[in-house]
């Protein structure tokens, strides 16, 4: 199942700078390992905003559930999810 999730990242701004380099630093590590695992084949930064819009291939709901709240800054973002589904017009579908 294919989704469209968009994350805006709100870390507090008195959070402690080591505190946000490691929180940062465990957050690349698994959003790679997640990429490299295929369940994440897009990623893109939204300019001028700490966001992201993703594309998430996973098999269930609640594998990205697991996925997203497993995620080190999962606490610190708004998260909007868009289950997508095949377009009849796409010539690749």
């Amino acid at each position: 199942m294919l989704y469209h999730v968009r994350m805006d990242v709100r870390i507090p701004l008195d959070m402690d700078p080591g505190v946000k380099a490691d929180l940062v630093a465990r957050e690349k590590a698994y959003a790679q390992d997640v990429q490299h695992s295929g369940r994440w084949p897009h990623l893109w930064r939204v300019v001028g905003e700490y966001a992201n819009v993703s594309i998430f291939d996973v098999e269930s709901n609640d594998a990205l559930h697991d996925l997203l709240t497993g995620l080190p800054l999962f606490p610190y973002m708004d998260i909007a999810v868009t289950p997508l589904a095949a377009h009849p017009s796409d010539i690749n579908a």
